[in-house]
């Protein structure tokens, strides 16, 4: 029996032919791998970053200004996307949990206080890192309470514009308002307990035409509640206008002192016309008294009518000397006859 030699098997691998009786079987010497390999099934997967699949969190701890632990109150979570990546509500102890989450920056929203008295903060960002629970401590503070200031007329009641008054607690000023033309004004007063606290007011500037409030008034507010203050001021004290406006122009006309005794008399014996034989009143006029201490000057103008009547007078009894002279003289001479 012929055997074929056969020139087709892989070069790599060596075939050995046995045969026995009339069949040919075929048996590798060797082992032999594939050109391509196949994957094995037992192979191991591809292995996995650590630090960039480990996740952290956020435990939020929620308190008030006195350290009272509030309950209740509502946080949500934003990825850098804006997506939410979280929320829940603080327990009984003030405590809320956010975990599982992607280590990156978030913003964290507070969206209720869980409390009538209690104010929520601003926004704020968190920085979750890989594996690390990150504690944050949030503190709520106390609403604001509503003022509202009046100002009025202490007699009439009549809403004031134009006072200012300061509001504060101790020696702090923490509001200055000033009432409009409806005579009010409102303002938010900051409150730091649950139960009542106690603040001042203090007029600073009355309204126009009214005295300033100096004493200090106080009052008490709660966290949320409106207050309302009221101020009275009374109107300035003014002086009685004068029953007569003055004038330029004096009210009487003044009149000239009437001549004393000495006056008189200077007065009524001024010289006579010029005769023979000098009289007792020529005498006495030459030696005039002065006017007397005390009195103030008079000017030529006042003393004018004065002189201007004398003369008058003095002219008349000089006339009468003489006529009576001259009669006296002809009834002397008729006699001699």
């Amino acid at each position: 029996m012929r055997i074929r030699s056969v020139r087709t098997l892989p070069a790599a691998v060596a075939v050995a032919a046995t045969v026995a009786g009339s069949s040919l079987s075929w048996a590798p010497a060797a082992s032999a791998q594939s050109a391509e390999p196949t994957p094995s099934t037992s192979a191991p997967s591809a292995p996995k970053i650590a630090a960039e699949t480990e996740s952290g969190g956020v435990i939020i701890l929620k308190k008030d200004p006195g350290g009272g632990l509030l309950a209740g109150a509502a946080f949500t979570l934003f990825d850098s996307e804006g997506k939410e990546a979280a929320s829940g509500k603080t327990d009984a102890q003030g405590q809320l949990a956010l975990k599982d989450l992607t280590p990156g920056v978030y913003r964290l929203k507070e969206t209720s206080s869980g409390s009538p008295l209690h104010d929520t903060v601003d926004d704020q960002d968190v920085i979750v890192t890989p594996g690390v629970d990150t504690p944050l401590t949030i503190v709520d503070p106390f609403k604001d309470a509503s003022v509202l200031l009046k100002a009025k007329d202490d007699k009439t009641g009549k809403p004031l514009a134009g006072s200012a008054v300061n509001i504060g607690s101790g020696d702090k000023t923490l509001l200055t308002l000033t009432t409009g033309s409806d005579g009010t004004a409102s303002g938010k007063l900051p409150t730091n307990s649950q139960t009542s606290s106690n603040f001042w007011v203090k007029q600073i500037k009355a309204p126009d035409g009214y005295e300033i409030y100096k004493p200090s008034k106080t009052f008490q507010a709660k966290p949320g509640d409106p207050v309302t203050v009221t101020v009275t001021n009374a109107k300035t004290a003014t002086n009685p206008p004068p029953t007569h406006k003055p004038t330029d122009k004096p009210t009487e006309k003044p009149t000239p002192d009437k001549p004393g005794k000495d006056e008189a008399t200077a007065t009524q014996s001024a010289p006579a016309p010029a005769t023979d034989t000098p009289t007792t009143h020529e005498t006495t006029s030459s030696t005039a008294a002065p006017a007397p201490a005390g009195s103030l000057a008079h000017t030529g103008a006042d003393a004018t009518p004065w002189l201007i009547g004398g003369t008058g007078v003095l002219i008349a009894i000089g006339g009468g000397a003489l006529f009576a002279a001259r009669r006296r003289h002809t009834d002397g001479s008729t006699d001699d006859n």
